[in-house]
């Protein structure tokens, strides 16, 4: 299916990138119900080129909804179960001998995809989860020495029970930074059950399969259309604010990294133009607070044995922090 009329956009104004966005959730809501705020969140981490942890209890859709979005979006996909005894070669490839040529030729794994999802990746050992940190960052794997780019664009779908702790091994700091967002779907209410079932006996069969609703061309100009989304200096000196808090607040051991302000900015541009706007709001860096700086934060080990939460501290760092005033229409860029 074509995504517009265009064969490939390359340079996307903000309300046809919105109208496009708005095409994609529409699909992915054929078999994700009642999830709207949490796939327009999860999209627009795509859209800002960054990685997703799915941090949600088991059978509420994580790995249908990212196998979903790999479809709608016309982009590869490469599926890993992580288990304790995955090696990084499982991951990343290895070299074969081929015996016709006498050589090594390199067979690219699983994670030379434009989506990869990682299913339980805190069940990953030390080694592999190292592996997977170079390919989230470097946007390459190293096999024998040699470098291997992966391709673009290139985002990581991670999920991970929260509440299942045997054998798992815990996601290093390092690592939890490089997710841009993390977030969850939570249960669906009553209603959505209902509909859940309908759907599926509807269809007859456990499979969902969707077409494609853009290609790889379109998802690289909604990416680069996100780049045209003015931030001003007050909200740039608000995401700083924010970040600068969580490290002063009184219950936390360490607080946001820099790469936090940055994950700040580019999701709020995501959020201004689902809106169709292209300029953000503080408005926009409040919806997208928790899930961009909640994970980057460290509390006190003695909070933990209470179940305090990280995503109170971003609340309470919203609640104190200044909002800058927000440009009336006529003043926006």
């Amino acid at each position: 299916m074509d995504p517009t009329p265009e064969t490939t956009p390359s340079d996307l104004t903000i309300v046809e990138a919105a109208t496009i966005c708005d095409r994609i959730l529409d699909a992915l809501e054929t078999v994700i119900v009642g999830k709207r705020s949490a796939l327009e969140l999860i999209l627009a981490g795509l859209l800002a080129g960054g990685h997703v942890l799915l941090e949600d209890l088991p059978g509420l859709g994580k790995t249908l909804m990212a196998r979903s979005l790999a479809q709608v979006t016309g982009l590869s996909v490469g599926r890993v179960q992580f288990t304790p005894d995955l090696m990084p070669a499982d991951l990343t490839g290895s070299l074969l001998y081929d015996q016709r040529n006498g050589d090594f030729n390199f067979r690219p794994g699983p994670i030379f995809n434009n989506v990869v999802l990682g299913d339980e990746i805190n069940r990953a050992p030390p080694k592999t989860q190292a592996a997977l940190l170079e390919a989230m960052q470097e946007r390459q794997v190293t096999v024998d020495g040699v470098s291997h780019a992966l391709p673009a664009p290139f985002v990581v779908l991670a999920t991970q029970n929260p509440i299942e702790f045997e054998g798992t091994y815990p996601l290093p700091e390092a690592q939890i930074d490089r997710f841009l967002l993390r977030t969850s779907l939570g249960y669906p209410s009553q209603e959505d059950d209902v509909e859940i079932i309908r759907r599926r006996l509807d269809r007859r069969t456990n499979q969902v399969e969707l077409d494609a609703v853009v290609d790889l061309a379109t998802v690289m100009a909604l990416q680069a259309a996100l780049e045209r989304v003015v931030v001003s200096e007050p909200v740039i000196g608000y995401c700083v604010a924010l970040v600068h808090a969580t490290r002063s607040n009184t219950n936390v051991h360490a607080g946001a990294s820099p790469r936090g302000v940055e994950a700040l900015v580019v999701l709020a541009r995501a959020k201004a133009a689902l809106d169709r706007r292209e300029y953000v709001t503080p408005d926009d860096v409040k919806a997208v607070a928790v899930p961009a700086l909640a994970h980057r934060i460290v509390l006190r080990p003695e909070l933990w044995v209470r179940g305090a939460d990280s995503a109170s501290v971003v609340i309470d760092c919203l609640a104190t922090v200044p909002t800058p005033p927000t440009l009336p229409a006529d003043d926006a860029p």
